[in-house]
């Protein structure tokens, strides 16, 4: 897989955590900051095309009911976890 190098700034503090986290699962931070973007991007590029299937439902279809909505997110809450909890195993 291609990667391509960034630079981020990160205060004393939290670089000294990353560098005790990197020790502890000895792998290296260029790693773990890799591994923490990837799944911030993932979770937030969900978010967003909820968002955006929200909208077009909103503009083209007709709407739900309160319960309908609060089950449609129950379950999409869900699902994230299960998504998150797979991930992390």
């Amino acid at each position: 897989m291609d990667t391509s190098p960034i630079t981020a700034r990160l205060d004393a503090a939290t670089l000294e955590t990353l560098d005790r986290i990197a020790e502890r699962y000895d792998r290296s931070r260029s790693w773990l900051v890799a591994q923490a973007v990837r799944q911030f991007v993932e979770r937030e590029a969900e978010m967003l095309a909820f968002i955006e299937e929200g909208e077009r439902s909103a503009r083209e279809e007709p709407l739900i009911s309160h319960e309908e909505m609060k089950q449609f997110i129950a379950a999409k809450r869900a699902e994230l976890l299960a998504k998150r909890d797979k991930a992390a195993a």
